[in-house]
């Protein structure tokens, strides 16, 4: 056998190899079944393989043997073939996999592997929050007909999830006198959907006092049920794959000053995970990790909350909880003193993102920096 069909077979081996090693199988010859893929030979060339009459022939036009890829079914990501078939479009339409599900490491355990620092600041805070957090304390009621002003306490972050499409409608939703429970500085968060929710959300925002600042974005994957959903809504154009929570400010904040009140570029606006089963209201748990980490003031409420969403440092309120345990007192008792905000660790301060300086104001240079004289044009 000529060296030139050595050398060939031998890189087609590694990049077989390669592929096992990418997709985790335990050799190349389980390449076949992880793919659903045929290793097709040509006739001549497996008996050339076998050895016969024309193995003395030179072999120049031989080629190493190559998967045979026919549709986005032997789908591969990152992959060094020559035919990758990276269009997560396609493999949606043909499979119903959504391309967000081939995002890797947007879990809260592996997120910051490769980020020590960033992942000991994630861990300190989440510490220091659990530490510092009240009891739970929820309360049954329907929100519709309860006076806020019952609960006798403002709080400095409202977390609310409107169970649209049932007996609410945005309408109902911005009779809430939400500003009744917020602090002169106080953040509220507030799931509203997409499409229409979001222009009826900013209105909400401006009605209860406050401004929109930020927009955080569910990515909704489906890898555990694959599949287009069956449950489009009437006047979209694209199959939905997110939701949006805005963030509404109020009063005066700013990053470079308020660090005992704020901890600003710790988490990003972005949530990847499951969507929720069909007929589920469940969002996801990483909205909580986002608002404790941001704000550090220890006064939180939910409203539209649940059972599963009874949490240690938050009151909450909904009329699916199936008992109530608030008592107005005791609770504004956890505050007494100074208690309002969880304070801060000298470690925290020195791991924690610092704002950049403010317009105007310059880094101090370098010993020895000269700036560019300016030219005119």
């Amino acid at each position: 056998m000529s060296e030139k069909l050595k050398e060939l077979r031998e890189r087609s081996q590694k990049r077989k190899k390669l592929l096992a090693q990418t997709l985790g199988v335990s050799s190349v010859s389980e390449l076949r079944h992880a793919l659903g893929a045929s290793l097709d030979v040509p006739a001549k060339k497996q008996a050339a393989a076998e050895g016969g009459p024309d193995d003395d022939k030179p072999a120049a036009k031989d080629q190493p043997d190559e998967l045979v890829y026919t549709d986005s079914s032997t789908f591969l990501k990152g992959t060094q073939s020559s035919n990758p078939h990276n269009d997560y479009c396609q493999h949606f339409v043909d499979t119903g996999q959504r391309p967000q599900n081939f995002i890797r490491d947007v879990g809260l355990a592996d997120r910051f592997e490769e980020y020590p620092k960033l992942r000991e600041l994630i861990k300190l805070k989440d510490d220091l929050i659990a530490e510092t957090a009240t009891p739970p304390m929820y309360l049954k009621c329907d929100l519709k007909t309860f006076d806020l002003n019952e609960l006798n306490n403002k709080f400095d972050v409202l977390l609310v999830e409107p169970p649209l499409g049932g007996a609410w409608r945005w309408r109902d939703v911005l009779d809430l006198e939400l500003q009744q429970l917020a602090q002169p500085r106080a953040f509220v968060f507030l799931w509203c959907g997409s499409s229409d929710g979001l222009d009826m959300g900013r209105e909400c925002l401006k009605k209860w006092g406050f401004r929109r600042c930020e927009d955080i974005c569910w990515i909704k994957t489906n890898i555990n049920n694959p599949g287009h959903s069956k449950n489009l809504e009437q006047n979209a154009v694209f199959q939905r794959t997110k939701e949006h929570c805005l963030m509404g400010i109020k009063g005066t904040v700013r990053r470079s000053v308020d660090g005992d009140f704020i901890h600003a570029n710790v988490d990003i606006d972005l949530i990847i995970s499951e969507d929720a089963e069909f007929g589920s209201a469940e969002k996801p748990i990483e909205i909580f990790h986002i608002m404790e980490h941001f704000c550090l003031g220890r006064r939180r409420i939910h409203l539209f909350g649940r059972d599963s969403t009874i949490r240690p440092g938050w009151v909450t309120l909904g009329h699916e909880l199936t008992n109530s345990n608030f008592n107005a007192s005791l609770y504004a008792s956890y505050f007494l003193g100074g208690r309002s905000h969880t304070g801060c660790t000298e470690r925290i301060e020195a791991l924690r993102p610092k704002s950049p300086p403010a317009a105007g104001k310059t880094r101090p240079r370098r010993p020895g920096f000269r700036p560019r004289p300016r030219t005119n044009v």
